[in-house]
C-alpha cells in the first residue's frame, strides 16, 4: 500500500509538473493550448538526445531541455501565439491541435517512431527499502525536484512583483499598459517559461512513461484532466489534483489491471459533476 502511494505521489508531481505550463496560460493568460505536450516532447527528445547520443550528464541535460523548449516556446509566442490572444477559445483549440499535428509528424519524421527511453545514472537505478517500503531511488528524485519547483512557481506568482503584473495584464492589459507594464513582454516571458517547464517535465518523465512522436496525443487528456479537475484559479488546485489523479491511477492499474486505465477518467467525472467548476476552484460571488 506504501510502495503505491509513493509511486502515486511520484507520478502525480510528474503529471503536476507537466500540466502547470497549461495551468498559467490556461488559468492566468486565459489561452487554450493544446499544443503543451509538444513542448514537453521536445524537452524529452532533447534530453534523449544530449544523454544518450552525445554523452551529456544527466543532471546537465535537465537545465537544457528547460532552456531548448522555453526557447522554443518564446519563438513562436512571438511569431505565432501573439496573434491569436484575442480570438474566441474555438480559434485557439484549433489553431493549437493544428500544431501538435505538426509536432508529432516532423518528429516522426526526424526520430522515428519508437519509443525511446533516457539512460539515467547507475545509482538513480533500481530502489532502497526503508521500513519495509520499496523506494524508487529515481522517483524520489522526481518527487524531489517536482516538490521544490512547486513551492518556487507559487512563491514567484504570488509574492513577486512579476506575478502582480501578470495578474494585472490578465485582468485589463489596457490598464496595465497605462501604469508602465510590458504586457508583451510578462506575457512573452510567462509563455517560454510554461513551455520550459513543460520541457523539463517531459525530460524527467522519458524514462518513466516513454517517449515517442505521438506524446502530446497520448497525454494531451491528461494534462487537460489535471486542469479541470484542480480549476484555474490557482496553482494550488492542478498541484493536488495531480497528486489525487497519479494516487488514483497507479492505484487502479494496480488493483484492477483490467479497468486501471478508467479509473483516472471516472475520478474526473465525480468531480465535475460535484463542483462543475474544479475542485479546488473558488465558487462564483466569493
Amino acid at each position: 500500500m506504501l510502495t503505491i502511494l509513493f509511486d502515486g505521489v511520484a507520478y502525480g508531481m510528474l503529471l503536476f509538473v507537466l500540466a502547470c505550463g497549461l495551468a498559467v496560460t490556461l488559468g492566468l493568460m486565459n489561452f487554450v493550448n493544446l499544443a503543451h505536450g509538444a513542448f514537453a516532447m521536445a524537452g524529452g527528445y532533447c534530453a534523449v538526445i544530449l544523454v544518450n547520443r552525445l554523452g551529456v550528464p544527466f543532471f546537465a541535460a535537465l537545465p537544457l531541455a528547460f532552456l531548448f523548449s522555453a526557447l522554443i516556446g518564446f519563438i513562436l509566442e512571438r511569431t505565432l501565439y501573439v496573434h491569436v490572444y484575442r480570438k474566441p477559445h474555438l480559434d485557439q483549440v484549433l489553431f493549437t491541435i493544428g500544431l501538435v499535428f505538426m509536432s508529432v509528424a516532423a518528429v516522426d519524421y526526424v526520430m522515428g517512431s519508437s519509443q525511446v527511453f533516457i539512460q539515467l545514472p547507475g545509482w538513480l537505478q533500481g530502489q532502497d527499502i526503508v521500513f519495509g517500503v520499496g523506494i524508487g531511488r529515481y522517483r524520489l528524485l522526481i518527487i524531489v525536484i517536482c516538490g521544490l519547483l512547486t513551492i518556487a512557481l507559487q512563491l514567484i506568482l504570488s509574492y513577486t512583483r512579476f506575478g502582480s503584473r501578470l495578474r494585472a495584464a490578465v485582468d485589463d492589459a489596457r490598464v496595465a499598459r497605462g501604469l508602465g507594464i510590458n504586457v508583451n513582454r510578462v506575457f512573452a516571458l510567462t509563455f517560454a517559461f510554461g513551455s520550459g517547464l513543460a520541457g523539463l517535465g517531459g525530460a524527467l518523465g522519458t524514462e518513466i512513461i516513454g517517449l515517442d512522436p505521438s506524446f502530446p496525443l497520448k497525454f494531451m487528456i491528461y494534462f487537460l484532466i489535471v486542469v479541470t479537475v484542480g480549476g484555474t484559479s490557482s496553482i494550488t488546485g492542478p498541484f493536488l489534483a495531480a497528486l489525487l489523479l497519479g494516487i488514483g491511477d497507479v492505484a487502479g492499474k494496480y488493483y484492477v489491471p483490467s479497468l486501471g486505465s478508467f479509473v483516472i477518467y471516472t475520478i474526473m467525472i465525480v468531480v465535475l459533476i460535484w463542483r462543475p467548476q474544479g475542485l479546488f476552484s473558488r465558487p462564483v460571488g466569493r
